[in-house]
């Protein structure tokens, strides 16, 4: 067992990102087998501020560097989308374990390629869906699973908000942006997590940044069993805020508030035959979760939910509604 002197995880971080504060930092302060040991910028002042802030023992001007450092066991990717599967790639090739954020990478083609390199790997690869680890989404599987709702007739899920900023790397389509790919990918994901089935696209709009890039988007899906999903995401609509999903069966209905970030407030509203009722569950960041579950895999070889091979299936399902609505797949950077 570790201790807080010595933990048995040393990860370090690819890009002072903003998110890491929150989605890694925070959470390892949390977790007595996790350290933040290490940040690279391309930017040496900036990883080295960066390091300061956040309490980090010491920072590089080089992915490669830190990707290389001996005595860290793990990488945090939370790089544009297009950068992805370069330093998954890289980091497996060092023999390192891997958190990814979403999107695992910028296409199905390439999450089969960083699959097929996992797999032959003995390294732990975890796509950074943290909401799935949450008991919100946990407790909504398994009130499906038990038949509660009985055969399920739709899903419907949706992540929109407002990202006005037109600059920002999430509308560059040369780094694999778009409304699908950062808000749309957790549509996807909670339609086929809670169908539990891989969808076919019947059909998809966009709404268009420019020609390449969606900063809106909404699919039609068919599921095998006779399910019909639909995923509604958005950067900047008239669908400023809405964080859902909701799955209807021929007994009842399950609808969960804001399941993407459930720490800020949640809601899991049941109906089925035997009534009514409206909960709220841990209230603990999902992400606390996720690196719960990370470290439990890397140190005690406990299995995961967001593996490569989900991460495939997540990249083929969004690779298909780029194509139904009529706007060139993401390629890496």
């Amino acid at each position: 067992m570790s201790d807080d002197t010595h933990p048995s995880l040393r990860i370090g971080i690819l890009g002072a990102a903003n998110i890491a504060p929150t989605a890694l930092i925070g959470p390892a302060h949390r977790n007595p087998e996790v350290v933040v040991a290490a940040v690279a910028a391309r930017d040496g002042a900036r990883a080295r501020e960066f390091a300061r802030a956040h309490g980090i023992e010491r920072s590089y001007d080089s992915y490669a560097a830190l990707i290389d450092a001996p005595d860290l066991d793990a990488i945090y990717i939370p790089l544009p989308n297009g950068l992805h599967g370069r330093w998954i790639r890289a980091a497996l090739a060092a023999g390192k374990h891997v958190l990814c954020e979403k999107p695992f990478t910028a296409n199905a083609e390439e999450a089969r390629e960083i699959a097929a390199l996992a797999a032959d790997s003995d390294r732990v690869v975890m796509e950074a869906f943290h909401y799935r680890y949450h008991p919100l989404t946990r407790e909504a599987e398994k009130i499906i699973a038990a038949g509660e709702l009985g055969k399920l007739v739709s899903v419907d899920t949706a992540l929109c908000f407002p990202l006005p900023k037109f600059g920002d790397i999430r509308y560059n389509y040369d780094l694999a942006g778009g409304a699908l790919m950062d808000a749309g990918c957790y549509a996807v994901h909670m339609a086929r997590t809670f169908a539990g089935e891989e969808p076919e696209v019947v059909v998809a709009q966009a709404k268009l940044r420019d020609a390449r890039i969606d900063r809106a988007m909404r699919a039609e899906l068919r599921f095998p069993s006779g399910t019909i999903g639909s995923i509604r995401c958005s950067m900047w609509s008239k669908d400023l805020v809405r964080i859902a999903a909701t799955i209807v069966g021929e007994h009842g209905s399950v609808r969960l508030l804001n399941p993407v970030a459930p720490q800020f407030g949640h809601l899991l509203a049941v109906r089925t035959d035997s009534g009514r009722t409206l909960r709220t569950l841990s209230r603990r960041p999902s992400y606390d979760y996720q690196l719960d579950a990370f470290a439990d895999a890397v140190l005690r070889g406990a299995p995961i939910l967001t593996t490569p091979e989900e991460a495939i299936a997540n990249m083929s399902a969004i690779d298909a509604i780029y194509k139904a609505a009529g706007l060139p797949l993401r390629q890496p950077s």
